[in-house]
């Protein structure tokens, strides 16, 4: 009995030892797998950066070239026939209106006018002869000594000498008219930017013979083409700024006056019309400038990154999480500023949104929030 007792003690202790040994082995092995299970279902979670769109919409700047041109511009010509005599100014100089800027001697236009006063005076002459015989006959058809046709004939030719005086006078006042555009002066303030004329040259009155070229030059006119996607961003009376690479860093400042309110069938642009205070003169008619337009977004918009867009065949998405699982929401771009786009509906500015979306995301799937 005492042998079966010791034999069974020793059972006991030895089945103890092995279990002992076992679980040092194995137990260590069944928490590794459990947290390792735990680790790879956590992995399989995917982790994502989120960001809160922004409320509303950022500027845009739009910059289109332009061309400037002089407010006033016009060629001057010669309103009479003869030779020049002398010119007083020369491109590049600064005229005010009424100043005179050359003349020109007309010998054969000063002959017609000594002809024309002459022979005014000779009608004038007979004209008041022919007064005088009028009232001559009209007091001796009162007494019956003369017929009533002779002195209807006596008055009519009256009418007549005055009518012949009334001509020559308008003849004199023409050729005297053409005698003051012996002096050519200057229709408004403006800088000479063309002398097409020297002393002793013929000239002739038309437009086949321009003297000088006058531009005003204190108020340019500036006309852009704004393509038709951005004619929302022109409005009349808005000011803008325009630069030019000749003054870089300088800004002109300008007004939108008028547009053409149509759109050019052929290069589909809008032409608009911008004036710009010029002073100083620094701007340059014909000069290549550049027009700053602004536009503003819509007033219930958001703006996202760029890089939060999903491209899909359904078509443009982004990822919302919403109670860590991902919703694919359909948006409505608006002005794409680059590294940023405007969002016309489908967000919020509480929705988070998931950055760099990897194309396998999908609607429903359970993410993990940095």
């Amino acid at each position: 009995m005492k042998n079966n007792k010791g034999i069974l003690v020793f059972a006991a202790c030895v089945a103890l030892l092995i279990g002992f040994i076992v679980y040092r082995g194995i137990g260590p092995r069944v928490k590794a797998e459990a947290a390792l299970t735990t680790e790879t279902d956590a992995a399989a979670i995917p982790s994502v950066t989120v960001v809160h769109p922004r409320l509303g919409s950022p500027s845009q700047e739009i910059v289109l070239p332009g061309n400037a041109q002089a407010f006033t511009d016009t060629p001057i010509y010669a309103r009479t026939n003869g030779y020049l005599k002398a010119w007083h100014v020369d491109i590049g100089a600064r005229v005010h209106q009424g100043e005179l800027l050359a003349e020109i001697e007309t010998p054969e236009l000063d002959q017609q006018l000594q002809q024309a006063e002459a022979d005014l005076n000779s009608a004038r002459a007979t004209l008041d002869i022919a007064e005088i015989t009028n009232n001559r006959w009209q007091k001796l058809v009162a007494k019956r000594a003369v017929s009533l046709q002779e002195a209807d004939q006596a008055k009519s030719d009256v009418v007549g000498k005055q009518a012949i005086v009334a001509a020559g006078e308008a003849n004199v006042r023409r050729l005297k008219q053409l005698q003051d555009f012996e002096r050519v002066t200057a229709p408004f303030d403006g800088v000479i930017t063309a002398r097409n004329t020297d002393i002793g040259a013929l000239i002739n009155a038309g437009a086949a013979n321009e003297l000088f070229h006058l531009t005003s030059i204190k108020v340019l006119r500036v006309f852009t083409p704004v393509p038709e996607v951005d004619t929302a961003a022109v409005r009349n009376g808005e000011r803008v700024t325009l630069t030019q690479d000749a003054y870089p860093g300088q800004i002109f400042t300008g007004t939108v006056v008028r547009n053409a309110n149509a759109i050019d069938q052929t290069t589909r642009t809008l032409n608009v019309e911008v004036d710009v205070d010029n002073p100083t003169g620094r701007l340059l008619p014909g000069a290549y400038v550049f027009v700053h337009f602004r536009t503003r977004g819509a007033t219930h918009s958001v703006t996202i990154p760029s890089n939060t867009l999903l491209f899909r065949s359904e078509g443009l998405r982004v990822g919302v999480v919403r109670n860590d699982h991902v919703r694919l929401v359909t948006v409505t771009i608006g002005h794409d500023f680059g590294d940023a786009v405007e969002i016309l509906s489908g967000l919020t500015v509480k929705d988070a949104i998931v950055v760099d979306p990897s194309d396998s995301l999908a609607d429903g799937a359970v993410v993990h929030v940095l």
